[in-house]
């Protein structure tokens, strides 16, 4: 294993490659629905190590940025509409009083419809979310291999060498070109390369759930159709917005009303947690999760405790869908980096989360994978050289992954007024395009 410093895998590449993508999730979608569209018909080969053919519904709703849009508009055939269109950003304050509102257009959307529409496109899965389009003669091939975890890699002269694991219990190797890590926060390939990089907790979790657009009483569901929802206070930060219902439905009433409720959990380490922090991490069977406990493992005493909690802390139409949830999950915010995306003679890269793991507040973590994915095929293509794609993915991570630092200490661990939470948010929102890079996300590149 090998962890050198790229020194000019090229740019606009015309011969077809055999590529690995490790991991199997959205980033991993993106960089293989990108790269099987390209001219050279790339063989491209999805390694994922969860045991299923299809991974399970995260219960998540994502905040569709410009980059996440850019990609649908270039790559999708599914002829479905993605997202919620959200039409103001406003501020609740403890009684529930609107206290600020900026007349807006977001779009919202769902891990579960993202994830599928993609597979849809990729290896053409058909579900109830979207029909598969037709196939074109004119693409790339794409395996996508379930239950092989990738356990090694090893440069061997103008290849990669990938050591993988089955489910049940195979050993096996295969080559390739070029290997695109896109598993995730916790990447493997990024501790085989940088085994100093590690996730740090940052004191806090955000507790996540759902409840149906039509369950909640007339002012709650006014305070979140088609609204960005804030509440803060020193060490709380909740938000709420509406995402597509069951099998993706944009009909009204059927839709989610989704949250985000970020609540502080004072702890050194995640692997010796203090009591609170276990209690909530350790689930129904009494197993304890490290980072994130999955939708409907939370254990009922521990997710009661948090419902009565909310329901002193929050507004009242906050606290009513917090206590409403049936399914919520949570995770533990950490920080995560590496210090460069290219190794192997830059025939290993870095995308998405796998190079930095951003913090939820930045709503950037879906929009980093599309457009990773995006300028990593243009730079195949040659529509970009090697040294701009570098720059641009490294100075986008460096800039992001700092302003999410930033913005989570500051609203979790300061007693800011709202003026400053409105600021930070209005930072977040700026589309990329728009963003100047600092002097200090550059150094190196």
């Amino acid at each position: 294993m090998s962890s050198n410093d790229a020194n000019g895998f090229p740019a606009g590449v015309s011969r077809q490659l055999d590529i690995i993508v490790v991991g199997g999730s959205l980033g991993g979608l993106c960089t293989a629905l990108a790269l099987k569209s390209l001219p050279q018909r790339h063989r491209i080969t999805i390694l994922e190590r969860n045991p299923t053919p299809l991974l399970h519904n995260q219960g998540a709703g994502i905040v569709a940025g410009g980059d996440t849009l850019s990609f649908f508009k270039r790559y999708d055939r599914c002829d479905r509409p993605l997202a919620v269109s959200s039409q103001r950003r406003q501020y609740l304050n403890k009684d529930g009083d609107i206290v600020h509102r900026k007349d807006i257009v977001q779009n919202m959307t769902s891990w579960d419809l993202v994830y599928y529409m993609l597979r849809a496109n990729v290896d053409y899965v058909a579900s109830p979310y979207c029909k598969a389009p037709p196939r074109r003669s004119n693409e790339g091939e794409v395996r996508h291999l379930h239950g092989h975890k990738v356990t090694n890699i090893e440069e061997k002269g103008d290849k990669v060498e990938v050591y993988y694991t089955t489910t049940d219990g195979r050993d096996g190797t295969m080559e390739a070109d070029f290997l695109v890590a896109a598993d995730g926060p916790s990447s493997t390939i990024r501790a085989l390369l940088c085994p100093a990089v590690r996730r740090t907790y940052a004191g806090y979790c955000a507790l996540r759930g759902t409840v149906r657009e039509s369950s909640v009483s007339p002012a709650t569901r006014a305070a979140f159709s088609e609204r960005f929802t804030f509440f803060h206070t020193r060490g709380v930060q909740i938000l709420a917005y509406l995402i597509p219902g069951e099998n993706g439905t944009l009909a009204p009433g059927q839709r989610l009303i989704n949250f985000v409720y970020y609540t502080n959990f004072a702890s050194d380490s995640l692997d010796e947690p203090e009591q609170d922090l276990r209690e909530l991490m350790t689930d129904v069977e009494g197993v304890r999760h490290r980072i994130t406990m999955p939708p409907g493992k939370t254990d009922p005493r521990a997710w009661e405790k948090q419902r009565e909690i909310a329901g002193q802390r929050l507004p009242p139409q906050f606290a009513e869908i917090v206590r409403g949830t049936e399914k919520p999950f949570v995770q533990a915010i950490t920080d995560v980096i590496s210090p460069t995306n290219e190794f192997m003679s830059g025939k290993v890269v870095l995308i998405g989360d796998a190079l930095a793991g951003f913090r939820p507040h930045t709503v950037a973590s879906t929009s980093q994978a599309a457009f990773d994915a995006m300028i990593l095929a243009d730079m195949l293509e040659g529509k970009v050289s090697r040294e701009q794609w570098k720059r641009e993915t490294m100075a986008y991570a460096r800039t992001i992954q700092r302003r999410g630092v930033e913005m989570g200490n500051r609203s979790q661990h300061e007693d800011l007024p709202l003026e400053e939470h409105i600021r930070d948010r209005d930072v977040a929102s700026r589309p990329r395009e728009e963003e100047v890079w600092p002097e200090w996300a550059l150094e190196g590149l």
